[in-house]
């Protein structure tokens, strides 16, 4: 096709449009909350005399305006200024981006290439310094809006998640509301487990309990990405290894991880279990780490520190001679995040993190132990609970239990 041809074949298309296509459908919040939202985001915006914010990120979009995108390799943004808070989404999607953004939705189509940022610059207007996420905007579209905008970036994605940490009651009961779920989905998973059964079957029954119990409470919300791993054996060495078709045998550690998704929200149980009576080195490293995940709940409160509470269990560990086979931190923020999307790095209890733990914020206690293949009690330990600092202090909303006493499974 020559470039007259493409001329012709897009003269009198849109470039971008509004699809107001049915009736707004219910948010996860109340417009009350979205606005509270948008009104710290352009408090950011103000200290930083920042005229447009231009989100991009699935988190940050979903935080400020409710909606959740599919990307598909296409580009997606939430724009804010101090009187417009608007989504822009492909036109493959529809009318569902407006039904489920807040505030206004522009849909972009591609007819011609970059229509997006054209979407994005008759937003912005003349914006000169504008706001992103930096650590998710992508060089290709950086460049672009370099090209389109010509605007200077600043980059607010760390403040927009210090925005994110502190939790509003609106979120807290949200957040319940997942670990409720994600006992269910525990109960589940361990009512499945038995010898000769796969590691993809326990993991469904898991996820279809989960997802008929959030049908059921939340009829109004998009069912999507509630997920279980179940492993098994070696295969509980790593916290995100996937689901496979081994089969369980008698003896096996096993780890169970269910994750319900409620509107984006990521909620988490994560229980090591034994299928029959675990041999005495396993029951020594279980009992271990069970001694850490109960010290550490008990270290999660206000005023304390990420790395201080970090610190006190490493010493518990150290003292045991088994800090070399800690995996990784001992818990992190809870919210609008997901496998693979979103993160409040700034509040996870590791050493490099200073944060001071306050009220309105959700963090899990989740130690994970991994001893190798050919080592006494090999396998993977991890216990995780979801702690609420709320007005009246700490509060554990994990409801199953932990521990020897609970999940060993008879054979």
């Amino acid at each position: 096709m020559t470039h007259a041809d493409h001329d012709t074949a897009t003269a009198g298309r849109p470039e971008f449009f509004t699809f107001h296509n049915g009736e707004k459908a219910p948010l996860p919040f109340s417009r009350a909350e979205y606005d509270r939202r948008l009104a710290g985001l352009r408090g950011i915006m103000e200290a930083g005399n920042i005229e447009a914010a231009i989100l991009t990120s699935m988190h940050g979009i979903a935080y400020y305006s409710g909606f959740l995108y599919c990307s598909f390799g296409r580009p997606y943004a939430c724009v804010v200024t101090q009187d417009r808070a608007v989504t822009v989404s492909a036109n493959i999607d529809g009318g569902q981006p407006w039904r489920r953004s807040e505030g206004e939705n522009i849909v972009y189509t591609d007819w011609k290439r970059d229509n997006f940022w054209r979407a994005v610059r008759e937003i912005a207007g003349g914006a000169r310094r504008v706001g992103i996420e930096g650590d998710h905007l992508t060089l290709a579209q950086n460049a672009k809006l370099a090209e389109f905008l010509g605007a200077e970036a600043v980059d607010i994605a760390g403040a927009t998640m210090t925005q994110r940490m502190v939790k509003s009651a609106e979120e807290i009961a949200l957040i319940r509301e997942g670990a409720r779920i994600a006992d269910i989905g525990g109960a589940a998973v361990r009512d499945a487990i038995r010898i000769g059964v796969r590691e993809i079957d326990v993991a469904m029954a898991g996820r279809d309990a989960m997802e008929a119990e959030i049908a059921r409470a939340h009829p109004d919300s998009e069912i999507r990405d509630s997920w279980v791993w179940f492993q098994s054996g070696l295969n509980t060495d790593g916290a995100h290894n996937p689901v496979t078709t081994r089969k369980l045998h008698a003896g096996d550690i096993l780890s169970l991880n269910t994750f319900p998704m409620i509107s984006g929200y990521y909620t988490a149980l994560e229980r090591t279990l034994f299928l029959g009576e675990p041999d005495a080195a396993s029951l020594k490293i279980w009992e271990a780490n069970v001694a850490a995940h109960e010290l550490g709940l008990g270290l999660i409160r206000e005023g304390a520190t990420c790395s201080g509470i970090c610190a006190e269990i490493n010493d518990f560990f150290a003292a045991k001679d088994l800090l070399r086979y800690r995996s990784f931190g001992y818990g992190h923020s809870f919210g609008i995040l997901s496998h693979y999307y979103g993160r409040e790095a700034g509040l996870e209890l590791r050493e490099d993190i200073d944060t001071v733990l306050e009220p309105g914020m959700v963090v899990s206690m989740e130690p994970m132990l991994t001893l190798p293949e050919g080592t006494p009690g090999a396998g993977g330990y991890r216990e995780h609970d979801i702690v609420v600092l709320g007005p009246d202090g700490p509060e554990n909303i994990t409801g199953f239990g932990y521990g020897p006493e609970h999940n060993i499974v008879a054979v």
